[in-house]
């Protein structure tokens, strides 16, 4: 299995399963009204959440919703971040757009901050991309911003938001992926792999592949994307109460 071999991470870096703190990152299930018990359990005590993104319509819809306001303010009880979901269509979306979307998010739900969702990764793109950080954090300086990009960028990206999903695909591509050498240069609380497909006897295989990576915020599940034909995120997996055990409470070496 190639993992990153670059010895120049500390401790804390990719290519070490040591001192990380793994946590889930939700990608966003089915609207509230469709899957009430899924959104509930999010807010559990005791369970491991770093944030919940909201997609209520491809993005807050065309007006406030109260079924994805109580599910919200649930979870913001609870101690969980809520995070917008803002489409950047890979740098094809306009900016005016985008910001209204924001405003959106934050008048209706009070979000904490946004995942951008098809975020390009190329250098070029990068100071429309750094734009668009930079206004939503004008709009709440406190704004938590996760990049979407579903693979490796360009590592100009990670100077700018708080983390970057690097990965987004399916188990029989995550088992045999690398990671980008550049990443060893961050701690793992800066990286994101959302990994569909994964069978329960491979849990385990999982968990450690993004620790060895560098990946401290993760989300599995056994859900297929059945060819691209349906989201493999909005439900949850089969497996929810093992994942959440072994995420709490570490995984062996």
């Amino acid at each position: 299995m190639p993992h990153l071999t670059s010895t120049t991470a500390g401790t804390t870096g990719a290519g070490t399963g040591a001192g990380v703190r793994t946590a889930l990152g939700i990608p966003g299930y089915a609207h509230p009204l469709v899957a009430p018990a899924q959104w509930a359990e999010l807010a559990r005590p005791g369970t491991p959440v770093d944030w919940v993104v909201l997609d209520v319509a491809a993005g807050p819809g065309s007006r406030p919703d109260p079924h994805c306001l109580e599910a919200v303010t649930r979870l913001r009880a609870a101690g969980v971040r809520v995070l917008g979901h803002l489409d950047l269509g890979h740098g094809a979306r306009d900016f005016g757009y985008l910001l209204s979307d924001a405003h959106r998010h934050l008048d209706w739900y009070r979000v904490d901050g946004f995942l951008l969702d098809r975020c390009p990764d190329e250098r070029a793109a990068l100071p429309e991309v750094r734009r668009v950080i930079t206004t939503l954090r004008a709009l709440g300086d406190t704004a938590h911003i996760v990049l979407g990009h579903g693979r490796h960028p360009h590592p100009g990206y990670a100077e700018n938001a708080d983390q970057l999903v690097t990965f987004s695909g399916s188990w029989s591509d995550y088992r045999w992926s690398q990671v980008a050498e550049w990443t060893a240069d961050y701690p793992p609380d800066r990286f994101c792999h959302f990994v569909h497909s994964v069978p329960r006897g491979h849990l385990d295989e999982a968990l450690r592949i993004a620790r060895w990576q560098g990946a401290a915020t993760i989300y599995f599940t056994d859900r297929t994307d059945r060819g691209g034909r349906v989201d493999p995120w909005e439900t949850m997996p089969g497996y929810w109460d093992d994942i959440v055990s072994r995420v709490g409470t570490g995984v062996s070496e």
